[in-house]
Parts: structure tokens; sequence; C-alpha cells
């Protein structure tokens, strides 16, 4: 059994071949999918998918969309983890996408207002956090270190060194290892993949975005995951069923699916 750990299931790339897009991934063992909120307005669509029993949520407001947020969405968002309908509080598992995208100079400062904001609902909350991290490993880990978040996160798409990933462990969080993990030129990444613990990483598509190598220029569907666990496996020296097993067991315990 395989989990897809962050895909965007509710984007409308899906939208005429959805159910077909589920039944691929079903076809390749994929048995669970955590699909996490980017905005405001996309609340709606990724809770509707959290109907689904294969489906598990988290809702967030993510640093590429800074232009859509606007005054209120924090308290929204507190509203919406607060108050889901009863149905789907329990498919309700984190707070995120959130994070620091360091490409964007222009809005980092009010990433960083975001960013922080929502860390403290996760703890206040106790849930964990799906982490988008974009050349600022190492400035997110120190705040992370800082706030001490008592349910850990996922630091999603994970690209950097072993000693970057060795932080985020001893923080309590788990790397997200995707489509970049397939790429020959990922050296460094591939490096990191070598050294993490058995329980610190899990698998993840980032659909529709994050294509594998070889098809690049191409949607991405969850389906894909079973191929990421492929090459993790051979980096790591592993059989593909014990990566599968042991990043779902991960997925399991940080999510609590």
């Amino acid at each position: 059994m395989l989990i897809d750990a962050h895909c965007h299931l509710d984007s409308p790339d899906f939208d005429a071949d959805r159910e077909a897009v589920f039944e691929r991934a079903r076809s390749v063992g994929v048995a669970h999918f955590v699909v996490p909120g980017t905005t405001r307005r996309r609340w709606s669509g990724v809770l509707a998918l959290a109907g689904r029993d294969d489906v598990s949520v988290c809702l967030g407001l993510h640093p590429y969309f800074m232009k859509e947020h606007a005054e209120g969405d924090i308290e929204a968002l507190v509203q919406a983890l607060d108050e889901p309908p009863e149905a789907l509080a329990p498919r309700v598992v984190g707070v995120g996408e959130c994070g620091i995208d360091a490409r964007f100079g222009d809005t980092l400062d009010d990433q960083w207002r975001l960013f922080d904001a929502q860390l403290r609902i996760a703890k206040a909350r106790r849930l964990p956090v799906v982490i988008h991290c974009v050349r600022a490993n190492d400035r997110v880990a120190k705040r992370l270190r800082q706030l001490a978040l008592p349910a850990g996160g996922l630091i999603h798409a994970f690209a950097g060194s072993p000693e970057q990933a060795g932080k985020f462990l001893d923080l309590g969080f788990v790397v997200g290892l995707g489509g970049a993990v397939t790429f020959a030129r990922a050296k460094r990444l591939h490096r990191a993949v070598t050294h993490l613990p058995d329980d610190g990483f899990v698998l993840e598509t980032d659909s529709p975005d994050m294509p594998l190598a070889g098809h690049q220029g191409e949607r991405n569907e969850p389906a894909r995951v079973a191929e990421v666990c492929r090459v993790v496996a051979e980096l790591r020296g592993q059989a593909p069923a014990a990566v599968a097993a042991a990043s779902t067991a991960t997925a399991r315990r940080l999510f609590g699916l």
C-alpha cells in the first residue's frame, strides 16, 4: 500500500477526469491521498474531497499565492479548522500548505508574517504543519526550533542536503520525497535520501505539478508515486515494498490516518 502524502487533487487540472485519476492510482497500490489547501478560495474544493474515505486534507495559505491572500484569511483559517462540517472533521489533519518561497523577495516579509501566524495556529491546535520551503531551509529550521511545534509536520518537496534533512528530523519533522528524486542531476538530494532513517520520510507527487524525470511538461498524478517509491528504494538499497511500508507508516503517524 502507498499513500500520496501531498497532492493537489482539487486542482482544475483534474476536473475532466478526476475519478479516472483516482482509479489509476488505486491500480498501482495508492490507497490514500493527502490534499493540502493553498488559498481560502480553494478550501471549499479541498473540503469537498474530504468527503471521500480515501482522502484526508489540510487547510492553509501558500506563499506562492500572496496576491490572492487577503486580510481576514487567518481568521477564516482558524474558523475553518475549529468548525469543519461534523462529517469532515476527522479528515482535516493538518495546517498547510504554508511556508516560505525565497525566490520571491518582494513578498518575503509578508510571507514570514503569514507563515508565522499559521505555525502558531498549528501549535495551539497540536496539528502537524505542511511546509513549502524553497531556498530557505536553514531559516525555516531556525524558526521551527524557536516555536517547538508539538505535532511536527512535513517539509514538502525536500531538496536539501543530508545535514539540512537532519535538522528537520531533529525537530520532529519528516521530509517529503517526490519527483525531484527521479532526476539524475539531483546528487545532493540523493545523498540525503540515503541518509534518512526509515521513519524520516513520506512519498508524494505534488500533483499536478513536479513531474518526474521523463515526464517533463506532462500533468503529474498520484499513480506516479509508485515510480517515486521505486527510485527511492533503488537509492536506499531497499526493496520497494519496504520503502512503501515505511513511508505509509510514517504518513499514518504524522497525520493520524
